[in-house]
């Protein structure tokens, strides 16, 4: 696991976006062409005249009662008397002269207005811009639905991310760890290479890889360090991204990118999550016609279809190996199977020194003894202890990262935050530290038991207080007897507030123990096989979706679920009598922890070893 290089994609050119600038300033014009029609219309528009006809107004003319005629072709004006603006109009033969209309000039004043014809123009475009409008309409219509064609046509084109052109590619050198896994990956990288050096000797080059391991362990780094190192196009897509609610988009999408990817060949196709379209066939409400099978199958005929020519290897990535088809994982398809473990003790230095590789550190810090404590922890997990480290000295105003700093990161990440500001009263106080006291004095007493690390009363992410176990070092097989120690350190907590309150005094403080105990108490007898009754037999159960444990059948009989249920209910009562045994034989001790934890309320392992030097182990708690 290394620390991730972020991919630089190739700009996309911006001929889309002028296209549609364009047409946005298009339409803009448009609108204030339209706006300015309607306000010269507005303002052009002539005043209201009486109408007369055109003899009356002609004998009125005559009597002398019209100052003006205002004569425009066929338009007649009339002035009144009094008045500075026409109010009377009418209509004349516009071949006709005022001689032969009968008119005295005498008696009113005659003016000629040349004819003009921005009323017709004006009137023919207000006659004309509906149309234009509701066409207008029409068009922009027809373009939006072909807008939607388009995307109606790539709707079932792949949305795999194309990688291969980016500067800073990953190779195997910035991934620490997991040398196995990529020294298998290595021929991988030969294959996509050196093809012809395989194909002299008859060897076919595999299909596929898949990467198996837990959430964190650089599967997708490692998938990203292939396509560097063989210097070809990286097709990166999620298994989610292939299925949608329409019939037939997962294998249209399928077809399309494997075509992609031979266009580019030699290629790699990298599937991440790969469970979200190929689980085991048969199993869903749909039948053959789901259309994440219908995804899935479209995947298994591409893979190993006709065209064999085609130099694409696909790698795929999941940590629910157990739930694929098995089409999918036979040879042919996924010839490989990488598996990514967590990181050893080695492994996990050299990740944190590639974390903390561009950050200040002083010269206290110790990544050595960090990574000791971080067993069980993912890459990405200490990808976040460093840069929890880095927000912590900032938020200090320190210019590097301490000691404490690091301290501090890695118990936030593992075990929650300090919740300092929860107020606590004097009695809960008192009774959580006596929890704590309670889990640390069966943990430290019994022999196969990790060690202490710390004990705090301090509330920490969802519990009260916490008493922190951590392993001297990384094992990879458990015994039945360390099982019942850890069984019996859970359960120190509840019988320390038993045994100083009562039986009937006990809180709700140990539910979270009582609910990991129980699990673990199922584990040994169910997976592991540890059952006195049931000693060497394992009972699978499913634990896939609620149609799957419909369909399957339980593998095991009534009569045998209840023997199982007896066998974990005398794991919790011998592991809760064995931590009644330390605590009784050791009350002192007790409350000598819990008096230095209300004192300091955090007490580190030194303490906690020089606290509890001299607690006894009676005999009856070393049966099992």
């Amino acid at each position: 696991m290394s620390m991730e290089k972020k991919s630089l994609k190739p700009k996309k050119t911006n001929g889309g976006d002028k296209k549609k600038s364009a047409v946005k300033n298009t339409g803009f014009v448009f609108l204030l062409v339209l706006i300015g029609l309607v306000l010269y219309a507005s303002a052009n528009q002539p005043s209201s005249l009486e109408e007369k006809p055109y003899s009356e107004v002609v004998a009125r003319a005559n009597e002398g009662n019209y100052s003006k005629l205002i004569i425009s072709g066929s338009s007649v004006e009339v002035v009144e008397k009094d008045q500075d603006k026409p109010t009377i109009k009418s209509q004349k033969d516009p071949n006709s002269t005022i001689a032969d209309d009968g008119i005295d000039i005498s008696k009113v004043a005659v003016e000629y207005e040349s004819a003009d014809d921005g009323g017709i123009w004006l009137q023919l475009g207000m006659t004309l811009l509906p149309v234009i409008i509701i066409v207008g309409f029409f068009v922009w219509m027809m373009r939006s639905a072909q807008g939607q064609g388009n995307q109606a046509m790539s709707f079932g084109k792949s949305r795999a991310r194309l990688y291969g052109n980016e500067k800073d590619k990953v190779m195997f050198k910035d991934i620490a760890g997991s040398e196995e896994a990529k020294q298998d990956l290595q021929e991988v990288v030969e294959f996509l290479k050196f093809p012809q050096k395989f194909e002299s000797v008859g060897a076919k080059i595999p299909k596929g890889a898949l990467l198996v391991g837990p959430p964190g362990t650089g599967k997708t780094m490692l998938a990203r360090a292939v396509a560097g190192e063989a210097d070809t196009p990286f097709f990166s897509i999620s298994g989610s991204e292939f299925v949608e609610m329409f019939v037939g988009v997962g294998a249209s999408r399928v077809r399309d990118l494997f075509a992609k990817a031979k266009k580019n060949a030699p290629a790699i196709i990298f599937v991440d999550e790969i469970d979200a379209v190929g689980r085991k066939r048969g199993s869903g409400m749909g039948g053959g016609h789901d259309e994440r099978e219908q995804t899935l199958n479209q995947i298994l005929v591409e893979m190993d279809g006709f065209d064999q020519g085609a130099n694409v290897i696909v790698l795929a990535a999941t940590n629910r190996a157990d739930v694929l088809d098995p089409a999918l994982l036979r040879p042919g398809r996924f010839d490989r199977r990488v598996n990514i473990g967590l990181p050893d003790r080695k492994d996990r230095e050299a990740i944190l020194k590639i974390h903390f590789e561009k950050k200040p550190l002083a010269k206290d810090v110790d990544l050595d003894a960090l990574a000791a404590k971080t067993a069980g922890s993912s890459g990405a997990d200490l990808s976040n202890v460093a840069n929890e480290s880095a927000i912590l000295a900032a938020r200090h105003d320190r210019k590097e990262i301490t000691q404490a700093d690091v301290t501090a990161a890695f118990e936030k990440v593992a075990i929650g935050p300090e919740r300092k500001s929860k107020i606590m009263s004097e009695s809960d106080k008192e009774m959580t530290a006596y929890h704590e006291a309670g889990h640390a004095i069966v943990g430290h007493v019994l022999p196969d038991s990790d060690m202490v690390h710390k004990v705090t009363i301090i509330p920490r992410g969802g519990t009260g207080g916490v008493t922190w176990f951590i392993p001297p070092e990384d094992k990879s097989y458990h015994s039945i007897i360390e099982y019942k120690d850890v069984l019996a350190r859970m359960l120190g907590g509840r019988i320390a507030e038993e045994f100083i309150y009562g039986a009937d005094r006990v809180t709700t403080g140990a539910g979270s123990d009582l609910q990991k105990a129980a699990e673990l108490a199922r584990e040994m007898i169910v997976n592991q096989g540890m059952g006195k009754k049931l000693r060497n037999q394992v009972f699978h159960t499913e634990e896939g979706m609620m149609m799957e444990r419909m369909v399957h059948e339980k593998q095991f009989s009534d009569e045998t679920a209840k023997i199982i249920d007896d066998e974990v209910e005398a794991l919790i009562t011998e592991a809760a009598d064995r931590a009644r045994v330390v605590i009784s034989a050791n009350p002192r001790k007790l409350d000598a922890l819990k008096d230095r934890l209300l004192e300091k309320e955090t007490v580190e392992a030194e303490e906690v070893l020089e606290v509890l030097d001299g607690s006894v182990l009676p005999k009856e708690a070393k049966l099992y």
